[in-house]
């Protein structure tokens, strides 16, 4: 199927997923689509390793938790996700040194939580990684003290940003 951009979604500075100066981090950029799911496009680096050549476990279910709780904001900018559980099955390695696209979305919106699930998908299309999560809602100041110019909240237009997108 192909989906179009609707949205890019800010990246911050030291995240470990979307943090664009986190040296180690997964630098991963958000795009919201037509079909209201979010999209993540990241490349591991030997550095998020498990086994040679294998993304890490944890690394996997990071980027789907942030995917996954990233797509309450879709519908409510100023509302994130705070993860209350998450679950992840894995189906397949997944390799470093790749770009990988990882989708996520609401599958339940209640008044006080919202319910997702998401994919780690291969360059094929196959799945490699699936989650599933519960998360609180919360406005950015109940979590925590966060100065959006000190974190480097914001859009970071690049020339990689796809208008289109095929999966």
């Amino acid at each position: 199927m192909r989906y179009q951009v609707k949205a890019k979604q800010e990246n911050s500075k030291m995240c470990l997923v979307c943090g664009l100066k986190n040296q180690f981090g997964l630098r991963s950029a958000f795009y919201e689509l037509d079909n209201d799911e979010l999209l993540a496009l990241f490349t591991p680096m030997e550095e998020h390793q498990s086994y040679p050549g294998r993304l890490h476990g944890g690394i996997a279910t990071a980027i789907l938790d942030e995917t996954i709780g990233r797509a309450i904001m879709i519908w409510h900018e100023d509302l994130w996700g705070v993860t209350i559980s998450f679950s992840t099955r894995f189906r397949q390695p997944v390799p470093l040194d790749e770009e990988l696209r990882v989708v996520g979305r609401v599958t339940k919106d209640a008044r006080r939580y919202f319910e997702g699930t998401g994919e780690i998908l291969l360059a094929d299309g196959s799945v490699a990684v699936e989650g599933q999560g519960k998360f609180l809602k919360l406005p950015l100041n109940k979590i925590a003290d966060f100065d959006f110019d000190e974190q480097e909240w914001r859009v970071v237009p690049a020339e990689s940003d796809p208008e289109v997108v095929d999966f």
